[in-house]
């Protein structure tokens, strides 16, 4: 199977697609006594801008936190507080206020390079005590090498328990970069975690090697019986896709389709639909230059390997992937929005049938860096950028 990515892109159709059952279970959490909870939120934060105009409808954006060492990621309790990761290895619990503390018992991390702490996402049925599970992915140091890793600890009201560590990829290595750690459940309830190469390029065809795949496992970090290749001897049980850079975008959608978003080399950065037993291609297929001789690497296509949907311009750096599924923004429903990094850019994708068919960019350089993008229980967007003094921002449809 391989297809060319997009290129010329046709009008926008939005996609309204049936809710699955997880973002179900993640609106049950949208009770009275939270919404009264959210409205005292917005009361606190700092308006930065208050009528940006986009394509549809002007937003505006408000600070939430800031002073947050090189945020990472930011996950929504049910009381309306905030989970945010910073690299350094703290996991702070922030308020509506913009306060924040930060929460004891986490692992000491690896912080060499681009390792520390990274993802963190609730359990499905988070809530309900008995899975009151917060899930983490972290550089697991090993002397002067790492691993990426995935732990969960129990929520206890404003404590956490004990953490149980569930997966390490097979070998530690060394530089400390690209190590992926994006999570998504899926509908099944299985647990979508990437893994980058490394930096180095071959391991993400090495099918007996963890780096540059996506994995799927179970909600205690086993391996799920219908992985794609459980009956295989040659390859890894948890590995769900080969051949992926480095992917640190990562959501499930309505529909229940994964999309990631993964960097590429020098250019090149890759927008793909993750299906099982696929391979990605890099560094045999990229769209992407070397980084010293400004050479392409690999060719545009090959038989068995997929291509991306879609190529993003220029070095877009991306990390952070989210559906649109608020009603307070009716027109960006089904879209995806995608976050910049280097590019500093938040861009916005229509999607119809599995292509990207419009584009618009939503910020250029307004927030900076922007490192996470998730769609809140309370019907608005919110960003993480990436600094070390990061700040949790929201985006608002303006009245």
């Amino acid at each position: 199977m391989h297809t060319m990515p997009t290129r010329h892109l046709i009008s926008a159709r939005p996609q309204t697609t049936p809710r699955c059952l997880l973002r179900v279970l993640a609106a049950r959490w949208v009770a009275p006594s939270l919404a009264g909870l959210l409205f005292a939120n917005a009361a606190h934060a700092e308006v930065v801008h208050s009528a940006l105009e986009t394509d549809h409808f002007a937003i505006t954006i408000e600070r939430v936190a800031e002073g947050l060492e090189n945020p990472w990621a930011v996950a929504f309790l049910p009381d309306g507080r905030y989970l945010v990761s910073e690299r350094s290895g703290a996991l702070n619990l922030v308020h509506g206020t913009g306060e924040s503390q930060r929460l004891a018992g986490m692992p000491d991390v690896s912080q060499n390079g681009q390792g520390g702490l990274l993802d963190v996402v609730l359990h499905p049925d988070f809530g309900d005590g008995e899975n009151d599970w917060i899930y983490f992915t972290w550089s697991k140091p090993d002397g002067n090498a790492s691993r990426s890793a995935l732990s969960r600890v129990k929520w206890q009201g404003d404590t956490l328990g004990e953490v149980e560590h569930l997966f390490e990829q097979d070998r530690a290595s060394s530089p400390g970069r690209h190590y992926g750690s994006r999570l998504a459940w899926l509908e099944d309830g299985t647990l979508l975690m990437s893994i980058g190469d490394r930096g180095t390029t071959s391991r993400a065809q090495q099918s007996d090697d963890h780096a540059g795949t996506t994995l799927r496992l179970t909600d205690t970090g086993g391996v799920p019986s219908d992985n794609p290749f459980v009956d295989d001897d040659s390859t890894l049980d948890e590995i769900y896709t080969l051949g992926n850079r480095n992917i640190q975008g990562m959501t499930v959608l309505s529909n229940g389709q994964a999309w990631v978003s993964e960097h590429g080399p020098r250019t090149g950065d890759e927008l793909n639909l993750i299906e099982p037993g696929n391979n990605y291609g890099w560094p045999k297929v990229s769209q992407g230059n070397d980084y010293a001789t400004n050479q392409p690497i690999g060719v545009d296509s090959l038989p068995g390997m997929v291509d991306p949907v879609y190529v993003f311009e220029g070095r877009f750096a991306p990390s952070g992937l989210a559906e649109v599924t608020s009603a307070a923004f009716h027109a960006w429903q089904g879209h995806l929005l995608a976050g910049g990094l280097a590019s500093n850019t938040l861009l916005r994708l229509a999607l119809d049938e599995g292509h990207v068919v419009d584009e618009e960019q939503i910020l250029k350089g307004e927030l900076g860096r922007i490192r996470d993008v998730r769609q809140g229980p309370d019907d608005a967007i919110y960003l993480l950028t990436d600094s070390n003094q990061g700040s949790l921002y929201r985006l608002q449809a303006a009245n």
